[in-house]
Parts: C-alpha cells; sequence; structure tokens
C-alpha cells in the first residue's frame, strides 16, 4: 500500500509559513516501517484542491490531508472533499455534539453563559459539514474533529487541520488504530558511502548491476558544496536488511575495484 500527503495552504506556497508537515510525517511513517510515497501541495484553490482530492480517492492510495477543514472563507477542503466524491456534505451528528462540548468548555473557561443558538456557535457547527458517509477522526487537543473517507479499493483520504500540536497526534492514531498490519518495524535499511571523484554517469552501470543482483534500491546523492565533504556523491542501497547488507558489501567492493575514493559510511534504519 501506498501512502501520500496532501498540504494544502496558500501560506506555505507562499512563504508566510514554514511547512513542517512533510518532516514529521517522514519520522511518524519512518517509525511505524512506513514510507512516505509522494507529497503535494496545493494552494487555496478549489478548483485545484478538487482535482488533486480526485487523483486522491481514485489512487487505491492512504492519503493525509493537511489543512483547509475550517469554517473560514479560505478554507475549502471540507467542500472539495464533497465535490471530489460527487456527494453532499451533511452535518455529522457526533462531530456536532464534539463542537457543542467545545463551545461549552469554552463558555465555562471565560465564565459566559453558553448559547448554543447565538449566530456565531451556529456557525462553529460547519466545522463539522464533512462528505456524506465520513467518518470522525478524534481530535485529542480541542475536540474538533477531522474526518476520514473511503476512496477505492482499501484506499482513504484523513483529513486533519492544518495546525500540527492538533495534526500531528491525530495522524498517529488513525495509523496506530487503522494500518498496523503495515507497519514494518526494523524491515528497512539504508547503507551509503561517501564517493569522491567520480561521475553518475561512470557509476551507473555499477548501479544496475546491484539492484538486479539483489534486488534493492540505488540511490546517488550528488553535492558540490558540502561544508564537510565538498564536491561528492552519496550512492547507497536500501531494502530490507539481509538483502541491503550483501548489496552493499558488492557495492564497496566494486567501488574499491575501482580505485575510487571513498569517505564515511552511513547506516539508517
Amino acid at each position: 500500500m501506498n501512502f501520500g500527503i496532501i498540504i494544502i495552504g496558500d501560506e506555505i506556497l507562499s512563504g508566510r509559513r514554514e511547512d513542517k508537515h512533510l518532516a514529521k510525517t517522514i519520522a511518524l511513517f519512518g517509525a511505524r516501517g512506513l514510507q512516505l510515497a509522494y507529497a503535494d501541495y496545493v494552494g487555496d484553490s478549489p478548483a485545484r484542491i478538487t482535482a488533486t482530492l480526485k487523483r486522491a480517492f481514485a489512487s487505491g492510495d492512504v492519503v493525509f490531508s493537511f489543512g483547509g477543514i475550517g469554517a473560514t472563507p479560505d478554507d475549502h477542503t471540507r467542500q472539495c472533499a464533497a465535490a471530489a466524491l460527487q456527494c453532499p456534505l451533511r452535518l455529522h451528528p457526533q462531530a456536532k455534539a464534539l463542537i457543542r462540548e467545545r463551545m461549552q468548555d469554552l463558555a465555562l473557561e471565560k465564565g459566559l453563559p453558553y448559547e448554543p443558538e447565538r449566530d456565531d456557535n451556529l456557525h462553529r457547527l460547519n466545522m463539522g459539514m464533512f462528505p456524506e458517509g465520513a467518518r470522525i477522526i478524534p481530535n485529542p487537543y480541542n475536540k474538533i474533529p477531522g474526518f476520514s473517507c473511503a476512496g477505492a479499493g482499501a484506499g482513504a483520504v484523513h483529513f486533519v487541520p492544518g495546525f500540527p500540536v492538533m495534526a500531528w497526534p491525530m495522524v498517529e492514531s488513525v495509523l496506530d488504530t487503522q494500518y498496523p498490519a503495515h507497519f514494518r518495524r526494523d524491515a528497512w535499511q539504508e547503507n551509503s558511502v561517501i564517493v569522491f571523484g567520480a561521475m553518475e554517469a561512470s557509476l551507473t552501470p555499477l548501479m544496475e548491476r546491484i539492484e538486479a543482483a539483489h534486488d534493492v534500491k540505488v540511490f546517488s546523492l550528488p553535492s558540490v558544496d558540502h561544508p564537510e565533504y565538498g564536491r561528492h556523491i552519496e550512492l547507497g542501497v536500501k531494502g530490507a536488511p539481509g538483502v541491503v547488507d550483501a548489496a552493499y558489501q558488492d557495492l564497496v567492493a566494486s567501488l574499491q575495484a575501482m580505485a575510487i575514493p571513498l569517505g564515511p559510511e552511513m547506516v539508517r534504519k
């Protein structure tokens, strides 16, 4: 199963806010032996958001969508999800109850009476308008839930807020309750070595041979101005630990036979 993320918001693409979701998602996935297959960034354009979500629903992948599920004019994600699924928005009864709980909590904190029919409180219920058939994602931070919608096959798109303090625990909860069968802790490894004085083109035949012989992925990460190593290539293999060990030994032995200067070695699990 492939896992992807969608990060929504003009503030990310304009640079007003720095995206933190990509790095954190990689870390959350990595702790569970999962890898992120792709990340899409989308501004606050309803047409683009809808098109992106259509692809996500049709992909059969598990996708996490960050941002745009509030109830202000620049929040379009809930409406776009419904459009992508060609279904109506409905006030989710459990979301309604949770939003009302949150409003009561806020009134109590401020020492004010709770007025459920006040205009602003009625407007807040829009945050519980989800595509028909959606399931809620509990929000431990402030009770305002996210939601999940089924996609093609075993796929689904899970919608969480853009605020990291809310989004990240919600992503962890979804992963741990719905996808533990896909966790592969200690089943992925990367071994690499710093290579000096070589060009990627001259290393390509070796990379192709290693992949074919050992059923691993070979990666090449060139750098021209590294503060410690200067111009170099980080050349490595990744895959199942037992297979990686043999492939990496083959890779290093072949580089040594080519009289290519090597630097430090790295292992990531």
